[in-house]
């Protein structure tokens, strides 16, 4: 089968071809169908110590049952399904209220979507309404991650807020927050690009940063944000998270940056601030992403922008390195 190989960080990723990987006792093998491009594919595999070395990547799949391993149940041959790219004992805290990542035993990695066949762990493996595509199967994990931090923001009914970014999890926050309790949402970010598919997801307004953001955000939302995302990841967006948040505000990181990022705690303590940092998604979230696409809520041609070949991956991952472009969601299809 084909795959798409991450030697080490500083180096190209390649396609190369392996063997079609074997499911274990509560595990299944899928034939890939769609994968997404994350951020972190991109900008984790140029920093050394966050990827595997020597590992397939991608971990926004979707695709189909072609073997099952003892124990599995559940599932079946041709069931259309999404998996987490993790999973971990099942039996520690974590596990049992579905944070596999935070497993005390440690997490089991189940990541390699850019390849034509992948090995996922049947616990964490949620199956798709037939009335779902399994274009629409790869936006679960990104649309999960989005509701995790919202839940984390502990919305309440009529609260202001602000999102800084328009990237995929950014908007897919957005379209949380719209849902989930929020009264007027500003999205803001650098370009004015993605404006018009802020305001499709649920946002109100949309702000262009820059010198007179503060009063801008305020004047839109009517007050200060009492909860501010964070979708950069860049050094100097909790500060900039944090200058704009309101008195008793929270603050919820979804960036993950991963350069030293100081801040001011003086700040913090005189608006008495809560800051957040939300780490990937539950089960039961992944589960709820799946029934809320089933309703027709989600407009799955409106978060994938473009489409594709696998052999494609490594070098589409290159050109975003390089900044730029105004896709949103780029998928890969095995089928190409």
């Amino acid at each position: 089968m084909r795959a798409v190989f991450f030697e080490r960080a500083g180096l190209p990723l390649k396609l190369i071809a392996m063997d079609v990987p074997e499911p274990g006792p509560g595990e299944m093998v899928i034939k890939v169908h769609r994968c997404g491009i994350c951020g972190s594919d991109v900008h984790l595999t140029a920093e050394p110590g966050f990827y595997p070395e020597n590992s397939i990547i991608g971990h926004e799949h979707a695709g189909e049952v072609v073997a099952l391993g003892k124990g599995v149940e559940g599932f079946k041959i041709g069931s259309k399904v999404a998996a987490m790219p993790f999973a971990g004992c099942n039996a520690c805290l974590a596990c049992l209220s579905g944070q596999f990542l935070l497993c005390e035993r440690g997490p089991v990695p189940y990541a390699g979507g850019f390849a034509d066949y992948l090995k996922v762990s049947a616990s964490t493996s949620v199956l798709l309404p037939d009335t779902l595509s399994l274009a629409d199967g790869a936006l679960v994990e990104p649309l999960s991650v989005g509701l995790h931090g919202i839940a984390m923001a502990k919305l309440e009914p009529g609260t202001r807020v602000l999102v800084i970014g328009a990237g995929a999890i950014a908007l897919a926050a957005t379209y949380w927050a719209r849902r989930l309790g929020a009264g007027q949402i500003v999205v803001m970010s650098r370009s004015k690009q993605r404006a018009e598919m802020a305001l499709k997801m649920g946002a109100d307004y949309f702000v262009q940063s820059g010198e007179h953001e503060v009063n801008e955000v305020r004047e839109a939302l009517g007050g200060a944000p009492e909860v501010v995302i964070e979708g950069i990841g860049v050094v100097g967006a909790l500060t900039q998270c944090i200058n704009h948040v309101g008195n008793n505000g929270r603050v919820v990181s979804l960036g993950f940056c991963t350069k030293p990022d100081g801040i001011l705690p003086a700040t913090l303590t005189f608006k008495q601030v809560t800051l957040i940092f939300s780490l990937a998604q539950t089960l039961r979230e992944f589960q709820y992403c799946a029934d809320t696409m089933d309703r027709g809520d989600v407009d799955a041609g409106a978060m994938t922008t473009r489409t594709i070949r696998l052999e494609d991956v490594p070098e589409t991952i290159m050109q975003l390195r390089g900044g730029g472009g105004s896709d949103m969601k780029i998928q890969a299809d095995m089928t190409l």
